[in-house]
C-alpha cells in the first residue's frame, strides 16, 4: 500500500504508564529483545528476561519535563505505534523507543511517528535530533536514512548501542 493510500495517523503524547502505552512499549521491547537474543543466542526472549527487563526501565525519559512519549493511531483510531522523545540538553534531543506494530508497518504510520517527534523536539527550541541503534535494525535504519538521518559519532554508550544518527531539525 502507498502512503498516499494509507490512512491517516492521529499522533498525541501520551502517559507512558498508561494502559495503551505501556502495552506498546512492552511491545517494543519484546521486539527489539526477541531480535537481539536471535542474534546473539539463536532464541526469542523468554518471558522472564522480558519482565527482567521491564522491571529494569524506566520511563522517566520520556516523562514530562524530560520527554514525551507519543502515541499514534491509525485512521481507526486503534494504537499502531509510538516514539519518545527526551532532552539530552537546551538543542539536543534524542529519539526512543520508536515502534509501530507489526500489523500496521508499511501504512504510514513510521515516518508519520517520526514527523511529530520532530516536531516535539523543534517546539522544545532543539536544533538537532540524535538516536542511538543497533546494525539488525535493518528497517529503522533504513526510515532513518530516507528521513535524512546520517551517521554522526557515538554520543553514548550502552551494550546495544552499534550505530549514532543524527539530523539537523533546521
Amino acid at each position: 500500500m502507498t502512503s498516499a493510500a494509507a490512512p491517516l495517523w492521529a499522533i498525541a503524547p501520551q502517559p507512558a504508564g498508561s494502559p495503551e502505552a505501556a502495552a506498546l512499549l512492552r511491545e517494543y521491547l519484546t521486539d527489539v529483545a526477541d531480535r537481539w537474543h536471535l542474534r546473539e543466542d539463536g532464541r526469542p526472549c523468554t518471558p522472564e528476561e522480558i519482565a527482567g527487563y521491564l522491571a529494569e526501565t524506566t520511563d522517566d525519559d520520556i516523562t514530562p519535563p524530560l520527554g514525551v512519549l507519543l502515541v499514534g493511531r491509525d485512521g481507526g483510531g486503534e494504537p499502531g505505534g509510538c516514539v519518545g522523545v527526551r532532552r539530552l540538553d537546551a538543542r539536543t534531543a534524542e529519539l526512543t523507543r520508536m515502534f509501530v506494530r507489526p500489523g500496521h508497518r508499511g501504512l504510514g504510520g513510521a515516518p508519520a511517528l517520526l514527523a511529530a517527534a520532530e516536531a516535539a523536539a523543534r517546539a522544545w527550541g532543539a536544533g538537532r535530533m540524535v538516536l542511538e541503534t543497533r546494525r539488525d535494525l535493518t528497517e529503522a535504519r533504513a526510515l532513518y536514512a530516507r528521513h535524512g538521518y546520517v551517521a554522526i559519532a557515538p554520543y553514548c554508550e550502552g551494550p546495544y548501542a552499534e550505530v549514532w544518527l543524527g539530523k539537523d531539525l533546521g
